[in-house]
């Protein structure tokens, strides 16, 4: 259990398409596995692909997951809801932008896996919160030797600071993340987080 610590649950974001053959699919399963068999609960958007993969990875060591959903009547290019992903609570919100804050508030880091243009979207929002609330902000993962290149490529045409840069790490394995975990609890257990508006009594970011 990790009920002590500033970082509790951990949200995954990644491509909804991926099924289980893929690499991503398999790589989110077993990082969900890693981090549910340390005490962290998994939270993921209860649709398919990555989402799915977070889930099935926790409860195969019976870890706790929660989903963010919503039930589209109009948005024809939304993955839906998985029936098969089922989490041991879900939270239902009304349209896309709110599920993916309702996501982010959920969470207290988050996990960005391979995807397309709505993982960037929450990349973007995760990014810019981080940057927003810097030293009580909410890190985040970015998973896959790719992201590299996507980073050097923003970092030499677009205005990244260093505190942008700060705010999340780059894996490569699953035996990576809890030491990078780690260290993000240790860097943010050092700032006084009672003073801070946007916080709750542990949160850093809300």
């Amino acid at each position: 259990m990790v009920e002590d610590k500033l970082i509790q649950k951990i949200a995954f974001f990644g491509d909804s398409a991926v099924d289980e053959g893929d690499p991503v699919y398999k790589d989110a399963y077993e990082a969900a596995k890693v981090l549910a068999s340390a005490g962290y609960t998994i939270v993921n958007g209860g649709g398919p692909g990555v989402m799915n993969a977070s889930t099935e990875g926790a409860e195969s060591v019976h870890g706790t997951t929660i989903s963010v959903t919503f039930y589209p009547e109009n948005a024809t290019g939304f993955e839906g809801r998985y029936a098969r992903n089922v989490t041991d609570k879900e939270i239902v919100t009304k349209d896309y932008i709110e599920r993916m804050f309702g996501l982010m508030e959920n969470a207290d880091l988050f996990i960005m896996f391979k995807g397309g243009s709505g993982t960037i979207s929450e990349l973007g929002t995760a990014w810019v919160l981080a940057k927003l609330y810097y030293g009580h902000h909410k890190p985040f993962i970015l998973f896959g030797s790719f992201w590299r290149q996507i980073v050097n490529t923003l970092e030499k045409n677009l205005n990244i600071d260093e505190k942008e840069l700060d705010v999340f790490r780059i894996v490569e394995k699953q035996e990576e993340l809890i030491p990078v975990i780690d260290k993000f609890e240790k860097e943010l257990s050092k700032v006084d987080h009672s003073h801070c508006k946007v916080c709750g009594e542990k949160a850093y970011m809300t």
